[in-house]
């Protein structure tokens, strides 16, 4: 990012940026502190939403802030202030000063290690995360409408709908340590959906309605699917719903589309990050070296993928970034943690202040044919879902159980829609039983895994 960004749709340039950091940092210094951090950002976007092909919405976003961290020895502050002026940087400072000092000490706190920060060099490579789209309030209003438009277009029995809306999102830091780190970037993200409502009336009188939902959201606005694709498929999706019923308590093979097994990636991450394991809080303690998922599977991490969803240079403390394997056969190689959470287990930082980076959930077993209908012949006869509800994980246990919305299959193929079941299992079980992967694959917060069969869950009906 050169600075000028103001042309860019941002108020701020990166020297300028650059300037507030340096003079947050001095003023810790003079103030006493015996190391200091400070990031400092801006974010602008629009997003609007119409419904029934009128304009619901038109809302602008446009926010900054400072955040100063000082330390005190082992004892830390923290401070922000959405005011740029002198007298309110050397107000934060103080604040965080003011809160380390009447902090008690912890061992584990403190600024990375200098030897695992991003170099100069290596922070300022560009990833292309930026391309800021100049779309106004009419334009995104008639891509959000031709997005519902095509909903309603695709069959009749859509009747009603929840709305399109057309988002468009970037946003730009710089962040420096008393260590020497220096980096930032720029970033956008833009996105169009639509929720469509397709009813028909029941023999009995009544009427059954049946939403869906679908988005595309991208880097580039270029890459968005188009308006009308993503209509037809949230129309397909709700009115494939219709007719739905409840199946008889079983257990059976559940097949889980690519965009909840994207879920399921993340809740391996939840239980393998270094804030639950030196908690105690997670069911996979002292997992490192340990088989935990099926031996056929492969977790690898790419921070640097241009136009990521989560790519970056470094991580939320300016430790650097690297490719890495997770998980290697279903064996644990590595946790993800932050250089406090390492600290507090006696490891090394991984360069995950922040979370996770790009992640592949992979099988050595996917064979190119492994699409979703050929993914339906493997599950044979059991339950393929297709929307999960609730927060039903207990982390600590492993306990798995979610309200879940589908299709009954048998032989191979879609019989009919499924409501208001819930599945059931526990996820260190449920990880092992992982026997295959599609390559029908969608990328949701930075996680990539296709369709997901598991050998059995419990489902809970009538």
């Amino acid at each position: 990012m050169s600075g000028s960004t103001t042309s860019q749709g941002f108020a701020f340039t990166r020297e300028q940026f650059q300037q507030i950091i340096e003079d947050t940092l001095a003023i810790a210094k003079s103030a006493g502190a015996s190391d200091a951090a400070a990031e400092v950002s801006e974010g602008a976007g629009l997003s609007v939403s119409v419904r029934k092909g009128e304009i619901e919405n038109v809302e602008r976003n446009r926010d900054k802030s400072v955040g100063v961290t000082v330390y005190l020895g082992q004892r830390r502050g923290n401070a922000s202030t959405s005011d740029f002026s002198r007298q309110a940087l050397e107000q934060t400072v103080k604040a965080a000063y003011d809160i380390a000092r009447f902090t008690a000490e912890d061992t584990a706190a403190g600024l990375p290690d200098a030897e695992d920060l991003v170099s100069v060099d290596e922070a300022a490579v560009d990833l292309d995360l930026f391309h800021p789209w100049a779309v106004d309030a009419d334009g995104a209003a008639a891509l959000a409408k031709r997005c519902e438009d095509a909903a309603f277009a695709t069959d009749r029995r859509i009747s009603n709908s929840e709305g399109g809306a057309t988002s468009a999102q970037q946003s730009h830091f710089w962040a420096g340590n008393s260590h020497g780190f220096r980096g930032g970037y720029s970033s956008s993200r833009h996105s169009i959906s639509v929720s469509p409502i397709a009813s028909m009336k029941t023999g009995k009188g009544q009427v059954d309605m049946q939403r869906d939902a679908w988005y595309s959201s991208m880097r580039d606005a270029l890459e968005l699917a188009s308006p009308e694709a993503v209509g037809r498929y949230a129309a397909e999706r709700a009115l494939s719903r219709l007719k739905g019923r409840k199946i008889a308590t079983c257990e059976v093979p559940v097949l889980f589309e690519s965009s909840l097994a994207a879920g399921m990636l993340g809740a391996y991450v939840q239980a393998t990050s270094g804030g639950a394991l030196y908690r105690r809080a997670t069911f996979l303690l002292d997992s490192l070296g340990q088989q935990v998922l099926a031996p056929h599977l492969d977790i690898d991490e790419d921070p640097h993928q241009h136009k990521g969803k989560a790519s970056a240079m470094f991580d939320d403390e300016g430790v650097r970034t690297r490719k890495r394997r997770v998980v290697d056969a279903g064996v644990v190689q590595t946790y993800f943690m932050s250089s406090y959470s390492a600290r507090k287990l006696g490891l090394k930082t991984t360069g995950h202040a922040g979370g996770s980076q790009n992640l592949r959930l992979s099988s050595r077993l996917t064979q190119p044919g492994d699409h979703l209908e050929q993914m339906l012949r493997k599950l044979g006869r059991g339950f393929f879902v297709t929307e999960l509800m609730g927060q039903g994980v207990n982390y600590v246990t492993g306990d798995y159980s979610r309200g879940a919305a589908g299709y009954w299959v048998d032989g191979g193929r879609i019989v009919h829609p499924v409501h208001e079941v819930t599945i059931a299992g526990n996820l260190r079980e449920m990880f092992k039983q992982i026997v295959a992967l599609g390559t029908d694959t969608y990328t949701m917060g930075g996680k990539t895994v296709g369709s997901m069969l598991l050998e059995r869950m419990k489902v809970a009906g009538s």
